[in-house]
């Protein structure tokens, strides 16, 4: 398993599991990104933060610590 800020760009992944702790978590879950959702990796900047993912019809740019968070499949 591996997480969204290992995801290659282009690639579209599940999202499996979610980690991290009460507001962060919450924070996440806010943003669309729930268990079984597909992200679609659009882009990621040169030194790699942020993350730019496309998830329910909709853009969202994360921070690496954010994505790291994420384990998807």
């Amino acid at each position: 398993m591996s997480t969204l800020k290992e995801a290659r760009v282009g690639s579209t992944v599940r999202v499996v599991k979610l980690n991290g702790e009460g507001p962060v978590k919450r924070r996440i879950m806010d943003m669309g990104i729930t268990k079984g959702v597909e992200v679609y990796v659009r882009k990621v900047a040169p030194l790699g933060d942020p993350v730019e993912v496309s998830v329910r019809g909709y853009e969202l740019s994360l921070r690496k610590a954010d994505a790291e968070m994420i384990d998807v499949q």
